[in-house]
């Protein structure tokens, strides 16, 4: 489609050079023509099933953590490190992920496709050799791949989608990678079959997937021809600008508070889920089916929620709705395990994966709106950076707090139970609750700025460079 992008420009070009000039009398002018593309969904399904085996990598040995132990001859401490050194690789490659999204989502997913490719191969490598090392280092690479695909919904929606379908479009991309997780969960119990000699067959399977995963990336367009919308159209801040601008926005700040909390309570229920509910007497497979049930009902409730605000645009009263019943579902999950019966886990985790998935395509296109006209990229990679740093440190956190002698002489919390670290989760997302009910308060001047890149695509008309410049040295210096 190179030919495609060349004749765009040359109309582009050929349009800006009819404008009249400063001094000269108004002329008939050709509006910009916006459209989108079918060829946009090919990019997206990619960025989908990226972001899906990205995430079965990640938790390949979660739902099996014993049986892997057991095979690899190491602790389940040292499980729980594939998954914790998973989540800390992000923060490693997310500044060059900052640099290469602004340059443009195709060569941010294929860097992605070329290291998961590696890893999965070298995890295998290990799992065959019963080398733990090099199992680590595979997971490793896996962890560099990801912030190059879970950071780049926003910025492949906001260049491909207009304002009826960014929120639908990163919801899908974004909620590809917790599916990946629920596969994850699901499906390695079934293969292992509690037979550690079965773990390296296992990891083939997935590094199969992977590796076919990968190869649509090569063919993916890099943009569309023309701009799909007038917000598409204007120039982003420069990204050394972006960073500093980011730091003086208010609503970023309380919308980055819960996202991070979340994600990264998520990341660490998700690794530890197998070590919650065992000690009461559950299975890895029923530990794995409540992994599934919480990414899966949240995908399906998220879509629905997005698909909704798509329509409506109602970032800030949806947010404050789902917070709360985000921080009530941690704190009921407290009393789950307890009740020895599966299907209290299953239901609470039901609620807790509707109302945090949902409220993670919400949030992400909410702070592309407040910083427009900041790229998609700089506020997404801070998200996600956050929340999987803190999802490593959470997942330590409460690995520490597992309790080995139990409470005797009660039979409440039986020896290697969580409760503390349950504990310890419910009180840090009820705190944080608070914090994104300040969003939209006129008080605190924050009314009106979820709209920006909205209002733009409504009918406001497209910035001269000259105009946008000057308004990004202004928020450059706020």
């Amino acid at each position: 489609m190179p030919g495609d992008d060349k004749s765009a420009i040359a109309h582009e070009m050929s349009v800006a050079s009819s404008s009249p000039s400063a001094g000269s009398a108004p002329r008939n002018v050709m509006e910009p023509e916006f459209r989108t593309y079918k060829r946009r969904w090919f990019g997206l399904i990619q960025l989908i099933l990226l972001n899906i085996v990205v995430s079965w990598d990640w938790l390949t040995f979660a739902a099996v953590s014993s049986t892997t132990a057991q095979y690899l001859n190491v602790t389940e401490t040292a499980v729980n490190w594939l998954s914790t050194g998973f989540l800390f690789a992000f923060v490693i490659s997310a500044p060059i992920t900052v640099y290469t999204l602004h340059r443009g989502p195709k060569l941010a997913i294929l860097v992605s496709s070329a290291l998961i490719l590696v890893g999965n191969w070298l995890r295998y490598a290990g799992t065959k050799q019963a080398m733990y090392p090099l199992v680590m280092v595979g997971q490793v690479l896996i962890g560099l791949a990801q912030p190059f695909v879970l950071s780049a919904p926003t910025t492949y929606s906001d260049l491909w989608f207009t304002d009826k379908g960014r929120t639908t479009a990163t919801a899908f991309a974004s909620l590809a990678n917790p599916l990946g997780g629920a596969l994850g969960q699901l499906i390695a119990p079934s293969w292992v079959s509690k037979d550690p000699k079965s773990i390296p067959t296992m990891v083939l399977y997935v590094a199969i997937i992977s590796s076919v995963a990968t190869i649509p990336s090569l063919f993916i367009p890099a943009r569309p021809p023309t701009p799909v919308s007038p917000a598409s159209s204007v120039p982003k801040a420069p990204l050394s600008d972006t960073i500093r601008q980011l730091s003086h926005n208010k609503s970023f700040y309380l919308i980055l508070i819960p996202f991070a909390t979340y994600v990264g309570f998520f990341n660490a229920t998700s690794s530890l889920i197998n070590q919650i509910l065992s000690p009461y007497g559950f299975t890895e497979d029923e530990a794995g089916i409540a992994g599934g049930i919480l990414i899966i009902v949240g995908i399906l409730a998220a879509i629905a929620v997005s698909i909704v605000n798509d329509r409506v645009h109602a970032y800030v009263p949806i947010i404050k709705v789902l917070v709360p019943i985000t921080a009530v579902s941690y704190l009921a999950f407290l009393f789950a395990p307890a009740t020895r019966t599966i299907a209290a886990p299953y239901a609470i985790l039901a609620i807790l994966g509707a109302a945090s998935f949902s409220l993670m395509p919400t949030a992400l296109e909410y702070t592309v709106e407040v910083t427009f006209p900041v790229g998609p990229e700089g506020s997404s990679v801070v998200l996600w950076a956050c929340g999987q740093v803190l999802g490593g440190i959470f997942t330590i956190i409460m690995g520490e707090l597992k309790d080995p002698d139990g409470t005797p002489p009660s039979k409440d919390y039986p020896p290697g139970n969580m409760q503390r670290a349950l504990i310890f989760q419910a009180i840090i997302c009820c705190l944080v609750a608070v914090v994104p009910m300040g969003l939209g308060l006129k008080a605190l001047g924050l009314d009106g700025e979820e709209r920006k890149r909205f209002a733009m695509d409504e009918g406001n008309p497209v910035p001269e460079p000259d105009t946008l410049r000057a308004q990004q040295r202004r928020l450059a210096l706020r």
